[in-house]
């Protein structure tokens, strides 16, 4: 399998873009291009342009000014026809907070009808596929928050890091309670976004345009 690194750190819309399209096109077997950038709108302007291929990406902010966007292909693109115009996004971000206090979603039927596990399996499945579907908005939210249980879902073994990763690479502020990692003793385990407090969480619940709540 070919793997491909550009380096796009420094370059200003499009010219990420077109770097990236011309090794998608040079790609002549199954492989994975890898973008280098320094900042989130390039982050989502590459990924804009893997949807509109067809392809997935992954994307993950390594360091302050470095995002890493991985596109994979599993068979070389085909031609298309005419060339796409490179364009410059703008910032995918509202003024949205979304804020998460468990690792499930689910309702609470009777005990009688549901068996609790099958509940508690079925609520992790609805979480993982509501965080999924957040990735994939036209308009990211601002910020994500996770408290209580929710706090779970920022740490090693998580079935959303490579979701929620995605979203930080293209500027989604991911926040997590700092006491609540505690209280799980899953503070060294924290492998997405930062900690915070419950002033800064309900600060942002403050100021938020809108708030989505789990």
């Amino acid at each position: 399998m070919a793997n491909v690194v550009v380096n796009a750190v420094g370059d200003q819309c499009p010219i990420p873009v077109v770097k990236a399209t011309k090794a998608l096109k040079a790609m002549t077997e199954a492989g994975t291009v890898e973008v280098h950038v320094d900042n989130e709108i390039a982050v989502q302007n590459l990924t804009r342009l893997a949807s509109s291929k067809g392809l997935k990406s992954f994307a993950e902010k390594k360091e302050e000014k470095l995002f890493i966007v991985k596109i994979p292909l599993d068979k070389p693109l085909e031609e298309n026809g005419a060339e796409e115009e490179a364009s410059c996004g703008v910032d995918r971000r509202k003024k949205t907070v979304v804020a998460i206090a468990s690792d499930i979603k689910a309702g609470k039927p009777k005990k009688s009808l549901v068996n609790f596990d099958f509940l508690q399996k079925l609520g992790k499945v609805l979480m993982k596929g509501f965080i999924f579907a957040l990735s994939q908005l036209d308009e990211l939210p601002s910020t994500i928050l996770f408290y209580n249980g929710g706090a779970t879902i920022t740490t090693e073994g998580s079935p959303s890091l490579d979701d929620l990763k995605n979203m930080e690479a293209q500027g989604v502020e991911i926040l997590t309670c700092g006491t609540c990692l505690d209280y799980y003793n899953l503070k060294d385990k924290l492998a997405v976004g930062s900690v915070t407090n419950m002033y800064t969480i309900v600060e942002k619940l403050a100021n938020a345009d809108k708030i989505i709540k789990q």
